[in-house]
């Protein structure tokens, strides 16, 4: 029987074969936000940790994997339990949500930068893209609710909801035809590349990340939840494709370490014209394999039953990932506190170092305490739901 049905019926035969949470997932997911809120403070040398400086992909091609991963595993379950019309409720339920979260950050992120802005610092109104909520406050209102507009830094969010929206189609081919379902992905990222297409944004231009080409991401992880993942097993861990990751990803390093330091004379001569810029915003496709090579390492040198995802050191990140909507939006709006306090006060190492730890710390205490908080609602009703569903709703968030 084929993967996703197997599991659909033995579920609705109420059993429990499903596999259990995967911690790695939490842990890069987790590391993902880390990393995006470093990359966000520029000027900021603890961003030379993050792999957005050592090869082609970087964090957000993490992140957007990973939630198609989770998505799927949560809401291809409730599809099976309470039927596609229910399941696509909760999916959609789930959009507004973030949809929410991303008006409120929007609101507050924009209030931050004018309220510094009046101090005397009125340059921060262009370099963060919201002056012209101060010369047309109305229409720059209007185009931000429908995610058209968008002050720097806050295109992850709309780019996740606008790919939640148009999941619930895709998901419910993927239940029955997962590959022909990330075939029809491959098409429409293969159309957008070809033929331009993009989400316009305000005042002009398109999406820094295009929802057409970057569903195949969200897409892959979902494949990869519902079966995808179990049936190329044997070939992720073939040593001929290890040696190949590897390759690959050395060469994403020796690429992007001679771009950023412009010493590219030692390779061959049109090499660089594929690799820089590097298209981000249509997902070049050396992103997604460059992605799929670093998976296929993590995945021999971090097996999933490995002892260390249990240990104290890991668990901030782990945490971090679980509660991964509120540390992002933390993350972001931290961002701009520490772009400002560099750009106007100190912009030192040391003032650097304090700041990414003090970021980072502030996320994960914003995690634990979230996590905590939610033992605190309908504490009977949480003791009577099995694990199996308390783990699916930290799942999506």
């Amino acid at each position: 029987m084929h993967e996703p049905l197997k599991s659909m019926t033995s579920m609705r035969n109420g059993e429990t074969n499903r596999p259990g949470r995967d911690l790695r997932l939490d842990l890069f997911r987790g590391l993902a936000n880390w990393a995006i809120f470093l990359d966000h403070i520029p000027n900021n040398a603890v961003a030379w940790l993050t792999t957005r400086n050592y090869g082609f992909s970087d964090a957000a091609d993490i992140f957007v994997f990973i939630s198609g991963y989770t998505a799927a595993f949560v809401y291809e379950r409730r599809m099976a339990i309470q039927g596609i019309l229910a399941g696509t409720a909760l999916l959609l339920r789930r959009v507004w949500q973030l949809y929410v979260a991303h008006i409120l950050l929007f609101v507050f992120y924009a209030v931050a930068i004018g309220y510094v802005a009046q101090r005397g610092h009125s340059h921060l109104l262009d370099e963060f893209n919201v002056a012209g909520l101060i010369e047309q406050p109305v229409a720059t209102l209007s185009q931000g609710l429908l995610l058209k507009f968008k002050p720097l830094n806050l295109d992850v969010l709309p780019l996740y909801i606008v790919i939640m929206a148009g999941f619930p189609p895709l998901l419910i081919l993927m239940r029955r035809a997962p590959d022909l379902a990330l075939g029809a992905s491959f098409i429409v990222y293969l159309s957008a590349r070809f033929f331009g297409w993009n989400f316009s944004a305000y005042p002009s231009g398109g999406w820094y990340f295009n929802p057409f080409a970057w569903q195949l991401l969200f897409a892959m992880g979902a494949w990869a939840a519902l079966g995808g993942r179990t049936r190329v097993q044997a070939l992720a861990r073939s040593r001929a494709v290890l040696v190949a990751s590897i390759a690959f990803v050395a060469f994403a390093f020796v690429v992007t370490f001679a771009v950023r330091f412009g010493i590219t004379g030692f390779l061959p001569a049109g090499l660089i014209d594929v690799f820089d810029p590097n298209d981000k915003t249509n997902l070049a496709p050396y992103r997604v394999v460059h992605l799929l090579a670093l998976a296929v390492i993590v995945v021999r040198l971090l097996p999933k039953d490995s002892s260390i995802l249990h240990s104290a050191l890991l668990k901030p990140a782990i945490v971090c990932g679980k509660r991964s909507l509120e540390v992002f939006c933390v993350g972001i709006f931290l961002s701009f506190i520490g772009h400002f306090i560099l750009d106007m006060y100190s912009n030192g190492l040391v003032t650097q170092i304090a700041l990414s730890a003090v970021g980072i710390s502030l996320m994960t205490a914003v995690a634990f305490y979230r996590t905590w908080s939610r033992t605190l609602d309908a504490p009977s009703a949480n003791a009577t739901r099995p694990a199996g569903h308390q783990a699916e709703q930290e799942a999506v968030t």
